[in-house]
């Protein structure tokens, strides 16, 4: 039986890794977390806030997908937005989930996440 979602796996470009980092960990306030030896000569990165387990891995050709997205929750969403964009992300509210408060971003790659809080739209 699934129990949980262990983590999301998200793609990156080759050679991405710092800026990922600056903005998963600089910007989100995620910490990074060591990728086990065999797997971190793949290149990419990991991170983690509480449960959340979020994987960057390397993949040629690299496109950034439309639509598909990892849905975050988060506390204070209006202080994380403003925090958001006060370090230059892009920050676009969307009213369409009831009983949620949620806007979009994405990393510096063009990974769509969206980030959410119950609770009354507006």
């Amino acid at each position: 039986m699934i129990t949980a979602v262990d983590h999301v796996l998200l793609a990156a470009p080759p050679g991405a890794e710092d800026r990922l980092r600056e903005y998963y960990v600089g910007v989100l306030g995620m910490a990074e977390i060591q990728k086990p030896p065999a797997l971190a000569v793949r290149g990419g990165c990991w991170f983690a806030a509480g449960d959340v387990l979020l994987h960057l891995g390397v993949e040629a050709g690299f496109r950034p997908p439309r639509k598909a997205h990892p849905g975050l929750r988060v506390r204070g969403i209006d202080a994380f937005a403003a925090r958001l964009a006060a370090r230059g992300a892009v920050v676009i509210w969307n009213e369409d989930l009831p009983g949620y408060r949620r806007f979009y971003s994405e990393d510096p790659v063009g990974n769509r996440l969206e980030f959410l809080e119950p609770g009354r739209p507006g």
